[in-house]
């Protein structure tokens, strides 16, 4: 058994895109078994969406045989409003872009905070308007061009178009899950397991465990999933924790189920039931290649890393949600995508020159890591 804690969160990261890219392909080999009608059947389930004319003029993509590929959680989550009514959340929960090299032998995924402050240009709408640029968190781009909840591409393209114009990175494709597709996938496995060291005592989200392991319901799983209980879920690092904590063990029960090609095929269903892609990248053949990269990069040679980040209110103190980047060690790891070069050199550098961090003049010396997480006694447990 493997326990997972919070503050392995980096280990748990490198294992996580290994067991991706690896049990994708595996799946994906397994189905070409049962035959063409079901490859036929769950490729039909991918939505995929040409949005080249919505994202509109594109950064120079200095490395073509490079790939960067923006992958996007979404769905709609119960969520209290400021005035303490049950509100609906289109946003975004989990945004990664991952970089593979052109050659092939390295990758890296940068975790960007959902809630960073920045520019968002106009976008096209649902209702086919166009909205005015802002300033805003991250995710509301997604949530201007979905605004109905039944654009996703456009919810995509707008979120490109703000993160091609902040970094200057050139994206060349995009993947859509609705988070809630994990009811679907958790229910094909029979459930997911869990292991709190402290009770989640939280009735009002629907999330009441005991101290112990416990095997997720596909509904606890989805609440789990968001982030949304107790005093964690005011912290973005703490639900990017949880969400790939919990994916891990998804990933690792959906391996065990393997030998079961029905139990194979319902996973993939729900899968890809809840994907939106890039009609560039293609459905289950692009699912396939991509998996395929990955799964020949070694362990060692694939990094994940949170985006450095700082909280708004040193500079906005009303602001307690939303976070900014820290320059200019986030303009070097920008500059690092584009330019086909790995981070980590720039992470590196950046931690013996603390002097140099912070926006703007004013805001003290801070980093992703000096943002409070408050999960460090919860833990996944996988087997």
């Amino acid at each position: 058994m493997l326990l997972i804690v919070t503050n392995g969160w980096l280990r748990r990261h490198r294992k996580l895109l290994a067991w991706t890219g690896g049990s994708l392909a595996v799946l994906l080999v397994a189905l070409a078994a049962t035959g063409y009608l079901a490859y036929r059947h769950l490729n039909n389930n991918i939505a995929q969406a040409n949005v080249q004319a919505d994202i509109g003029k594109q950064p120079a993509d200095l490395h073509p045989q490079a790939q960067n590929i923006l992958i996007v959680g979404s769905g709609s989550a119960q969520r209290a409003t400021t005035a303490g009514a049950a509100g609906v959340s289109n946003q975004t929960g989990t945004l990664l872009l991952v970089h593979i090299a052109a050659d092939k032998q390295w990758a890296e995924i940068m975790s960007i905070p959902p809630y960073s402050w920045v520019s968002i240009p106009s976008c096209k709408k649902g209702d086919g308007k166009l909205s005015a640029p802002t300033q805003s968190r991250l995710n509301q781009a997604y949530a201007t061009g979905n605004q109905d909840g039944n654009h996703v591409a456009l919810g995509a393209a707008c979120t490109i178009k703000a993160i091609e114009r902040d970094t200057g990175i050139y994206i060349n494709h995009f993947i859509v899950m609705n988070v809630n597709g994990f009811e679907g996938m958790v229910g094909a496995l029979g459930g997911v397991d869990e292991r709190n060291t402290a009770a989640i005592d939280d009735p009002a989200a629907g999330l009441v465990l005991p101290p112990g392991r416990h095997l997720l319901t596909p509904a606890q799983t989805v609440t789990y999933v968001h982030g949304l209980f107790g005093p964690e879920s005011s912290s973005n690092l703490a639900r990017i924790t949880l969400q790939e904590a919990l994916g891990v063990s998804l990933i690792n029960r959906a391996k065990s189920k393997l030998p079961n090609p029905l139990a194979a095929y319902r996973f993939l269903d729900a899968l890809t039931t809840s994907l939106t892609v890039d009609s560039q990248l293609g459905g289950m053949s692009g699912l396939y290649y991509l998996a395929h990269l990955l799964h020949g990069i070694p362990a060692d040679k694939v990094t994940l890393f949170a985006l450095p980040s700082y909280p708004r209110a040193d500079v906005v103190p009303s602001d307690t949600t939303d976070v900014l980047w820290t320059q200019p060690v986030d303009g070097e790891i920008f500059a690092s995508f584009r330019n086909d070069a790995q981070v980590s050199g720039a992470l590196h550098a950046a931690a013996g020159r603390p002097g140099k961090f912070g926006v703007l003049p004013s805001a003290p010396p801070r980093t992703s890591q000096d943002i409070p997480v408050r999960t460090a006694d919860l833990s996944i447990c996988v087997d």
